[in-house]
């Protein structure tokens, strides 16, 4: 039978604009560009291996002190501010 469930832990977030302070603090990387023309683009750890981080991407940290990357128009459907 298909239940019907929501998150019940708040978590924290903020929104990459891609600055040197937030690149360090979440050990982003930054790749290319390649020799092929291709322009560069970041890289957040995350617990499942490095996820595709854009700028204006919200960076959740959960309740273990893991990060992921939210794309904007998800991160706005899903999540609310509580503070």
């Amino acid at each position: 039978m298909l239940h019907k469930y929501k998150k019940i832990v708040p978590i924290e977030a903020e929104q990459f604009n891609g600055s040197t302070k937030q690149i360090a603090r979440y050990k982003v990387h930054i790749v290319g560009p390649t020799s092929w023309g291709d322009t560069s683009y970041f890289l957040l750890p995350t617990k499942e291996g490095n996820m595709k981080l854009n700028a204006g991407d919200y960076i959740a940290t959960g309740i273990d002190g893991e990060h992921w990357a939210i794309a904007p128009d998800i991160f706005e459907k899903t999540y609310e501010r509580c503070d």
